[in-house]
């Protein structure tokens, strides 16, 4: 396979980091960066993912989201399999430029979530009896992930 990323610029020093125009993205020990869907209308999260110099490459030449899956050691574009892509409306970066923070459009069915929800943070972290337990919020898939995947 070719490698067809973009070319990124060198991480710089702190003292640079915040407050130059040049986009040096701050990728890890492993190559990744944490990239970051939000409802370009709402601002509610939809997923977190990470990146790799290729899936950041292709998300800003395709206008879709693209991340980078540990797990199967892949490149995958949002939605290839179930239609539900994020379509890029606007990209950022924080301070220090080691995160990535789309704000995209969901197509499809409207569901970013593997589970056939809109967003992957469906559930709330409470204490009962001082344990931590996960509740759900009540958010229904759009979806079902048996049939799409």
């Amino acid at each position: 396979m070719t490698d067809t990323s973009t070319q990124f610029n060198a991480p710089l020093p702190p003292s640079e980091q915040d407050v130059t125009e040049l986009f040096a993205p701050k990728f890890d020990d492993k190559g990744l960066i944490m990239g970051i869907a939000s409802d370009a209308n709402s601002g509610e999260i939809l997923m977190v993912a990470y990146m790799n110099a290729e899936a950041l490459s292709q998300t800003l030449k395709t206008g879709k989201a693209h991340f980078y899956s540990r797990s199967r050691n892949a490149q995958w574009m949002k939605g290839e399999s179930s239609g539900n892509t994020l379509d890029v409306v606007e990209m950022r970066t924080d301070c220090d430029q080691d995160i990535i923070l789309m704000k995209v459009k969901l197509t499809g069915l409207g569901a970013a979530c593997h589970t056939g929800r809109q967003s992957c943070f469906y559930r709330t972290i409470e204490l009962a009896d001082g344990l931590p337990v996960l509740k759900f919020d009540g958010s229904k898939p759009k979806f079902d992930p048996k049939k799409v995947y």
